[in-house]
């Protein structure tokens, strides 16, 4: 239990870590649509939609975070330590038990997020909402790529994805 357990608590916490931003993000970006929208309005939310789905959506989550969180996840199967249980969802985002450049790009990254919430909160609408919108469509391919890569994480005979542990020990 403690091995399928910890994995699925990673997962599952990771997924509602990223659901519950789309839900909170998704009132002031439905507001945005209650202003005025001129052209530029379009043409920026029409740019940002598609740029936040590729290199959020596409790039950032499909092509690194998914599948890295997947295969945490699956390594937690395999080798799970009470810590790393508890704590599956940080651990599986790579904010501790991963080599050091790892855990330096989950922190760095995590700061920059922050900072970028609070920079856009600070937005007029509609603009805000134009952001937090193409944001959301990032999130939900992020939610449905995390989905894919943790069923192929546990279903398939082999993940060849790396968990990032420490040297020596995957």
């Amino acid at each position: 239990m403690l091995k399928t357990g910890g994995a699925l608590w990673g997962v599952v916490g990771v997924l509602m870590l990223l659901g519950s931003a789309v839900y909170r993000l998704s009132f002031p970006a439905l507001d945005a649509f209650s202003h005025d929208f001129f052209w530029y309005h379009r043409v920026a939310f029409a740019l940002i939609v598609v740029l936040m789905a590729y290199a959020e959506g596409f790039r950032a989550f499909q092509k690194g975070f998914s599948p890295r969180v997947a295969a945490r996840a699956r390594y937690l199967t395999d080798n799970p330590r009470a810590v790393h249980v508890i704590f599956a969802p940080l651990f599986c985002m790579g904010f501790f038990y991963t080599t050091r450049r790892r855990q330096i790009t989950s922190l760095c990254v995590t700061a920059g997020i922050i900072l970028l919430v609070i920079l856009v909160r600070l937005l007029p609408q509609p603009w805000r909402g134009i952001i937090d919108a193409g944001v959301i469509i990032g999130l939900a391919w992020g939610i449905v790529s995390l989905f894919i890569f943790s069923i192929r994480a546990f279903t398939a005979a082999e993940f060849n994805y790396s968990p990032e542990v420490p040297a020596g020990d995957e």
